[in-house]
């Protein structure tokens, strides 16, 4: 899995689309994970710090969970396994 983000000339620019609504609980704290992480390295946020429902996003986890629950952050998934059938048991 690997967080999109577009640069042009040193700037980020937001998705035109908005991200795909993240309804798996394992995969959202992965992607935010991942966005936190870039936010610590020092990507800009795409959220403003400050909100009325959160007054203080200081750190870069909660900014991520913010940004990845407003579908501020591209996200793509690795193509299904196969299922590979199981051998019957002799």
């Amino acid at each position: 899995m690997e967080i999109q983000t577009v640069q042009h000339e040193g700037q980020t620019i937001e998705p035109i689309e908005p991200a795909p609504l993240v309804t798996n609980r394992f995969l959202f704290v992965d992607i935010a994970a991942l966005r936190a992480k870039q936010l610590r390295r020092g990507a800009r946020p795409r959220i403003d710090q400050v909100s009325e429902h959160h007054p203080a996003l200081h750190k870069a986890e909660r900014v991520a969970m913010e940004e990845v629950r407003r579908q501020k952050v591209q996200y793509d998934l690795p193509p299904a396994k196969p299922l590979v059938p199981s051998e019957p048991a002799a």
